[in-house]
C-alpha cells in the first residue's frame, strides 16, 4: 500500500484545489482528514497491476470526534486560538482569504507584534471589543459562506474542524483547550438528541 501525505489548509476552499490536483493526476482514492490537517491518499496495486481500493478499517475509537450525532459549533470560553491571527504557513494568509482590499488591511491593523490580536486580553482570555468585532471574526454561518464559500448546511461541521485545527497549532493537540472544545461539542450534540 503507498501512503502519500500531504498538508492541507483548513478550509473547503483550499481542499478542493488540492483534490483538483490529485484528480489531475488521476490517483484513485482520496481520503481527506480536515481535523488533522492532512490529505492521505492511498491504494494498493492488484495482482494484474489494476488499483484496488483500500480496505475499510471500522473502530470504536472516535479520537475525541463525535461518534455520528451532528455537532453543533459554539464558542469555548477560555480559549482564543482564533484570536491569534498570524498563525503561520498552515493557515491562509490574509490575501487568500479577502477579496476587499480595505478588509486585508483591517485584518493586518490588527495583528500585534506577538502574532495575537491587539484587542484580545490574555490575562482574561477575551476580546476588549467583542461586541464590536469584525465582521470576519464572527463565526457565522453567512460569513463562512461569504469568506470559504462554506454551504450553510455543513457550516456546523466547517465550523467546528477550524477550530479543532485552529486550537491544535495553537495549544496542541493534547491540550485542556482543545478537550474544553470536544467536551463542549459533544454536551450541544448530546443536548440537541436528547431535546435539552
Amino acid at each position: 500500500m503507498l501512503t502519500i501525505v500531504y498538508p492541507i489548509l483548513h478550509t473547503s476552499k483550499y481542499k478542493i484545489s488540492i483534490l483538483q490536483v490529485f484528480e489531475s493526476t488521476k490517483m484513485s482514492h482520496i481520503t481527506a482528514l480536515p481535523s488533522f490537517g492532512i490529505v492521505c491518499s492511498a491504494h494498493k496495486v492488484g495482482r494484474k497491476g489494476k488499483k484496488t481500493a483500500p480496505k475499510n478499517k471500522t473502530s470504536k475509537d472516535t479520537m475525541g470526534f463525535s461518534s455520528g450525532r451532528k455537532e453543533i459549533w459554539r464558542c469555548v470560553e477560555n480559549c482564543g486560538a482564533c484570536c491569534k491571527l498570524a498563525k503561520g504557513p498552515a493557515f491562509p494568509t490574509p490575501e487568500e482569504i479577502f477579496s476587499d482590499p480595505s478588509d486585508i488591511k483591517l485584518y493586518r491593523s490588527l495583528i500585534g507584534p506577538d502574532g495575537w490580536c491587539i484587542h484580545y486580553e490574555k490575562n482574561t482570555r477575551t476580546c476588549s471589543i467583542y461586541p464590536d468585532r469584525p465582521y470576519f471574526c464572527r463565526v457565522e454561518a453567512d460569513i463562512f459562506k461569504k469568506l470559504y464559500g462554506i454551504e450553510n448546511r455543513k457550516f456546523n461541521k466547517e465550523a467546528c474542524s477550524c477550530c479543532r485545527d485552529t486550537i491544535k497549532v495553537i495549544y496542541g493537540p493534547n491540550s485542556k483547550e482543545l478537550n474544553n472544545f470536544n467536551i463542549s461539542i459533544k454536551d450541544s450534540s448530546s443536548a440537541l438528541s436528547t431535546g435539552v
